[in-house]
């Protein structure tokens, strides 16, 4: 079974995903993977024809500050720089799954629905946090200013929606535990 983890920025969902890993089984980091599926021979041509070779500081450095500057305010190259990497990342997940040898697969994903990929798991686990928490928690992290979080907020589908499409929701808003709510869905899937 392959099981969605996905959740907005600063929601927790890699806390989450940690947490599974732990309990050993199977988590494909789609984020961490689409960061470097960049590096990929034909995905770094293409990129460069579409953005520049500004998107490369280094042989193993992405200037996100480069990229974003490009795509935010562009859907059209968004959506171009989409079609490169996404396919790229779901040949990974398709060797990923192919390889491993458990039975219950969890794929992590922060734009599951914004990137339309529910259709290709079984269930979703949604993990939630309240906005101002996720803006503490990102400003902290990125080192970015509460403009810039929101900004990326509201680039993702609302938690509202996210909620209506989810099969299981993981409250990680500092009251309820993690890890019960994990236990518990884990349990469920099994």
């Amino acid at each position: 079974m392959i099981v969605g983890l996905t959740g907005g920025i600063g929601s927790g969902k890699s806390t989450v995903a940690r947490y599974l890993e732990i309990l050993d089984c199977a988590v494909f980091n789609s984020d961490q993977e689409a960061k470097a599926v960049y590096f990929d021979s034909q995905v770094r041509k293409k990129v460069t024809q579409l953005l520049g070779s500004e998107v490369y500081m280094t042989k193993n450095g992405l200037n996100k500050n480069f990229i974003n500057s490009k795509i935010f305010n562009n859907t059209d190259l968004l959506h171009q720089l989409n079609n490169i990497i996404h396919p790229a990342v779901k040949d990974r997940f398709l060797n990923f799954v192919k390889h491993s040898k458990k039975t219950l697969i969890f794929k992590e994903s922060a734009l599951l629905f914004e990137a339309k990929l529910e259709k290709e798991v079984d269930k979703i686990i949604l993990v939630l946090a309240h906005d101002e928490l996720r803006i503490k928690r990102v400003m902290e992290r990125d080192m970015l200013s509460r403009e810039e979080v929101i900004k990326k907020i509201k680039s993702q589908l609302p938690q509202s929606e996210k909620i209506k499409k989810a099969d299981f929701v993981i409250y990680n808003n500092e009251h309820d535990f993690i890890i019960t709510q994990v236990n518990q869905i884990k349990a469920q899937l099994i």
